[in-house]
């Protein structure tokens, strides 16, 4: 949702009454110790009873040591953190927040920069807008132009973000543009996770500048987390909330914070600034402002708060999207297009690779088709199937890092409102799909002539639209991993099992007759079945190969292709139904991997 040119002077304070969190008990128990744990988390408080107010025009810094609850505290604020969680009130210019609005007129900014190497800055910017904006193209450009110039990012424009491999904008510059993707809405209120965080001194302060010349000029309400400021950095904090262990020790100006250190008999060394020491001697605060410091809210109330925040959270959560799922799926598709093409190492590997092992391949099984009864080996044909496929099947794992570095902003992005979900899978299953064509291709032409298989067109175009089929089935299965998975480590030696499981029990070492019952199931969810079946029945059906001789003796034929396949127990048919069975696939993978990316969001806003 845009904000008209009225919703920009409405000016938001943000305030909290009795804000208190806990870590949730989880809603499944596994074992005794599994509860017991869930009892010991259910009075684990990470914030008690907080009061802090925020108003606009000034910057609000949230400090404290680590585990104070800074993080948490500003999660909340940002909508965040599941509110059936939380107790107590947050109050938006003194109504009850509600996340899905007040989620449109806030940017919030996270400590971890989840921004896109490969794409420069002004593309960053650009796709940001194209998506969280009204008003197409056009008004696109002019706002990031205008935040280009407002960032001091006009000289990096043209710039790729860069990563630790390859390198691209500064550290201060990246935390700029991490700002700018939050800020393309021009909203009333921002929300940053320690800004200068990794930064030098001078990086840091050129951060907090930009931040107090926003809520100067602009009238934002600006809410920040930090750990340990300068004194220049200081300097520019309108109010300061002290937190250690989840309670509040002081919130206000830094002069009261200096006079109450005073008072309660403490020498602020010269070298040292009033916060960082105030953060040092967090303890002994506890007991000398101890008059401020509220009691948890009881058990029952607690509960009672948690019951009315799901209903609640249920009816609010309505999304008003700025674009149609059409237009959705285009932007997406072409960022996602730039991120793919220009992953050179990735695209041109593959490509490599895929005309490598097709060469190898055909070279090594060459003329295994050959019909002379001395050279035709059926066992090395089926083989070469068999080992073809687990290249297929296996390649397409290098996927997943990109499926997981997407997942993170995906993450962001949504709890934001800037797209659907079904967009973003939508636009990832297009890009893929003529990349996946390409790797097909040149997969299939050299090693279908070389290894000297059914020569005729038929059953080239039938082969390689097999092999697609394959390569497309294979992707939407990491895909639908990778939505799963925390991590790449978990996720290559998870692929790697399942796909080993697939390959055992697709009937090549082991037929489905002689398969246990209770394993059975395997058989027909294994990726390997169905495509190996359509390669033997597109070798050894229809009319050429119904009368084609496979194995001879003394010039007499006793194995025809027909009567293989019935030994298989494959029918012609199967020719088509098998191949429906895999785009099944495909579309089932893609629907799953939409569900567990939408229950993921849903838990992270809800």
């Amino acid at each position: 949702m845009e904000t008209s040119s009225g919703d920009r002077k409405i000016q938001y304070r943000i305030k909290t009454n009795n804000l208190s969190y806990k870590l949730a008990p989880p809603y499944y128990v596994l074992s005794w110790l599994c509860w017991q744990e869930a009892i010991k988390n259910t009075s684990k408080y990470i914030l008690k009873n907080v009061n802090c107010e925020a108003k606009p025009g000034e910057i609000t810094a949230i400090a404290g040591p680590s585990g104070a609850g800074k993080t948490t505290l500003l999660e909340i604020l940002a909508g965040m953190i599941v509110p059936s969680t939380v107790s107590g009130q947050v109050l938006v210019n003194d109504r009850p927040m509600n996340d899905t609005k007040f989620q449109k007129v806030s940017g919030y900014v996270t400590q971890d920069e989840a921004l896109f190497p490969l794409l420069t800055v002004e593309e960053t910017l650009m796709y940001s807008a194209r998506l969280r904006l009204h008003g197409g193209l056009n008004k696109a450009e002019a706002r990031v132009k205008e935040l280009l110039k407002e960032l001091g990012l006009d000289h990096v424009a043209g710039v790729r973000i860069g990563s630790e491999s390859a390198r691209g904008i500064s550290g201060g510059e990246k935390r700029r543009v991490s700002i700018g993707v939050d800020l393309v809405h021009d909203p009333a209120v921002l929300l940053i996770d320690e800004p200068t965080s990794g930064l030098d001194s001078s990086s840091a302060l050129h951060v907090v500048l930009l931040l107090k010349s926003m809520a100067k000029n602009q009238g934002k309400t600006i809410v920040l987390t930090i750990h340990q400021p300068g004194f220049r950095i200081l300097e520019l904090f309108d109010r300061v909330v002290l937190l250690s262990n989840g309670i509040v020790l002081h919130h206000g100006p830094l002069h009261l914070l200096e006079q109450r250190l005073t008072l309660a008999g403490h020498c602020i060394p010269r070298h040292v600034n009033v916060l960082e020491f105030a953060i040092d001697v967090t303890e002994s605060l506890h007991g000398e402002f101890k008059d401020d410091i509220g009691k948890c809210d009881a058990e029952q109330e607690y509960v009672q708060v948690k019951i009315s925040s799901i209903l609640g959270n249920v009816a609010e959560k309505q999304i008003i999207y700025p674009n149609s799922t059409f237009k959705e799926v285009l932007i997406l598709s072409q960022r996602f297009s730039y991120n793919i093409f220009r992953t050179k190492q990735l695209f041109a590997g593959r490509i490599i690779q895929t005309v490598l092992v097709g060469v190898l391949l055909g070279t090594i099984f060459m003329n295994a088709n050959n019909d002379h009864p001395k050279r035709f080996k059926l066992p090395t044909q089926v083989g070469f199937f068999a080992i073809s496929l687990a290249f297929l099947l296996s390649s397409t794992t290098e996927a997943l890092p990109i499926f997981l570095q997407e997942r993170r902003i995906l993450m962001r992005e949504t709890s934001r409102g800037a797209y659907r979900i079904s967009s973003y899978i939508i636009a990832n299953t297009i890009v893929f799909i003529p990349f996946l064509l390409t790797v097909a291709i040149l997969f299939t032409t050299p090693v279908y002539w070389l290894v000297g298989l059914r020569r005729d067109v038929d059953g080239f175009l039938y082969f390689s639209l097999v092999v697609w089929v394959v390569v497309l089935m294979s992707n939407s299965f990491v895909a639908c991993l990778s939505a799963l998975v925390p991590n790449f480590i978990v996720g290559m030696p998870f692929t790697a099992g399942i796909m080993g499981s697939f390959f055992l029990f697709s009937g090549y070492f082991i037929s489905k007759d002689d398969i246990p019952k209770y394993w059975l199931f395997m058989h027909y969810l294994s990726l390997f079945k169905y495509p190996f079946e359509c390669f033997m029945i597109n070798e050894f059906g229809g009319e050429k190969g119904k009368w084609r001789c496979l194995e001879s003796f003394e010039g007499e034929c006793f194995l025809y292709g027909e009567k293989f396949l019935m030994q298989l127990g494959l029918k012609e048919s199967q020719k088509w139904s098998n191949l429906v069975v895999m785009l099944v696939f495909i579309f089932g993978y893609r629907f799953v991997c939409f569900l567990i990316l939408w229950c993921r969001s849903y838990r992270s806003t809800a």
